[in-house]
């Protein structure tokens, strides 16, 4: 049997441990230590469960072979806490005016944005027909609408779009290097080679590559559309959802 932890303060769930919902029965997903008649029962953000939690990395050191330290615990826990329910918030779209629903989240909009636009490189991933990542490095998009789509140029003859057409799941990578931080985005794909869609994100240049101009058969646009996504920051990484 697959074991269930709580997706508040990540401790392993046993039917002894689950919570209570307000009509008295059984919670699936927390722990009784976190909730009871259907509510939290700490007012807590993720940091303070994670600092909450961290006293009892006596209990946590039980049965290993290696004991780790109470700072080396929270640096696991500040990896983990975040792909737990009560902590994985979204961030809504669309709209510029759109906040996110908790303050943890807040500058993750303009972080992707100012990614998308200032940093040369983005690396794509496609899927492959045995099921295999392919990852490649291009340049960054040519247009972008919001943080949800973006528009990139590449070769219509290429496996890349391939894979697409045949698995349209992608994702999208950018990388600071020097800021270290990474900013990933799942979503899909889609290859456009309508007129507009062309003329949309072509350039001056553009030629070099592909001689025939816009109306080259072997230039085409990939159209990305995000669903959810992860980015590490400060040492720290945090999950969101793009609606």
């Amino acid at each position: 049997m697959e074991q269930k932890f709580c997706q508040s303060c990540g401790m392993p769930l046993t039917q002894e441990l689950l919570g209570t919902n307000a009509d008295g029965s059984k919670n699936e997903e927390y722990c009784i230590y976190c909730y009871k008649d259907g509510k939290f029962l700490q007012d807590f953000t993720m940091e303070q469960m994670i600092e909450h939690c961290a006293q009892f990395v006596g209990d946590f050191n039980k049965g290993l072979p290696q004991p780790i330290t109470r700072e080396e615990y929270i640096g696991m826990m500040k990896t983990y806490f975040p792909q737990l329910k009560r902590w994985r918030k979204e961030l809504t779209l669309p709209g510029d005016a759109s906040v996110p629903v908790n303050p943890a989240l807040a500058g993750v909009k303009e972080l992707i944005a100012k990614m998308a636009d200032t940093l040369p490189i983005v690396y794509i991933s496609s899927v492959d027909h045995e099921g295999f990542p392919w990852t490649k490095a291009m340049l960054s998009p040519r247009v972008r609408e919001g943080i949800k789509t973006f528009y990139l140029t590449t070769n219509t003859f290429s496996l890349r779009v391939a894979h697409y057409k045949s698995n349209p799941k992608a994702s999208l990578y950018f990388c600071d290097a020097e800021g270290f931080k990474g900013m990933l985005l799942r979503g899909t794909m889609s290859v456009l080679t309508d007129a507009a869609s062309k003329e949309m994100i072509w350039r001056d240049g553009d030629e070099e590559y592909y001689p025939g101009g816009v109306t080259d058969p072997n230039y085409c646009v990939l159209k990305f559309t995000a669903t959810d996504g992860r980015f590490y920051s400060d040492y720290y990484p945090r999950s969101f959802i793009i609606e």
